[in-house]
């Protein structure tokens, strides 16, 4: 079963892939993940990337595509994979189509984790870090003990200029102009679950995201065999 997750960020999508494959017993699979493995191990692939990130470049699709066809190829993704982070794009979507269709499989199931772009910016901007230590805190979902200073070191806390609102309102932007195709292209395959991000705490998102994972699979093991 082969299960793609979407969502802005914020959204928690990550959490939730993670919560998921765990109880389905399938790899999840995050294209910064699959790269960082592909740089550690050496593969020809990996090394490629790797080049291209020392160079200050970007990685891109097509390179990215090797990534997860490398990934696809493994034993642990035989049975499934649950995707977070990709794809991104219209050209990712169709891309993992292809790859899919060369193992005889397909996007069984997309979960779309959705917010409204003001619970997002909210729960983004909120977020403080410290510099010295690296923890990280929210103003309301988890407070310092003392307000602006980490709770190890006494230090003031920062906000990263990514958590500033104008930057989050930035990457929403761009999120929905890249995405938008995808979500109807799966809608209009059937296959499109929207989860809402905003319901009761992650445990109950997660159990929104479990039943659809669930009734998807049920629906596939009954469906005849193709052919």
């Amino acid at each position: 079963m082969d299960i793609v997750f979407l969502g802005p960020p914020g959204a928690g999508k990550g959490t939730q892939a993670q919560r998921l494959a765990e109880e389905l017993g399938i790899p999840q699979l995050s294209t910064g993940a699959v790269l960082r493995k592909a740089v550690a191990d050496g593969t020809p692939v990996g090394l490629r990337a790797k080049a291209i990130m020392d160079a200050g470049g970007l990685v891109p699709d097509d390179v990215v595509a090797d990534l997860i066809r490398e990934a696809l190829g493994g034993e642990a993704a035989r049975g499934g994979v649950i995707f977070d982070g990709y794809p991104r794009n219209r050209a990712q979507a169709a891309t993992l189509d292809g790859l899919l269709s060369s193992l005889g499989r397909k996007v069984d199931l997309a979960i779309l984790v959705d917010l409204p772009e003001p619970v997002i910016v909210d729960r983004l901007s909120g977020r403080r870090s410290c510099p010295k230590d690296g923890l990280t805190y929210h103003l309301t979902g988890a407070p310092p003990k003392v307000a602006g200073a980490c709770d190890r070191c006494g230090g003031p806390l920062v906000q990263r200029d990514d958590d500033r609102p104008e930057t989050i309102r930035d990457r929403l932007r761009v999120y929905r102009e890249q995405t938008s195709g995808i979500e109807d292209g799966y809608s209009s395959a059937k296959v499109l679950v929207r989860v809402d991000g905003t319901v009761g705490g992650p445990d109950d998102v997660y159990a929104a995201v479990r039943r659809a994972a669930l009734a998807a699979r049920a629906a596939l093991s009954s469906s005849p065999p193709a052919g």
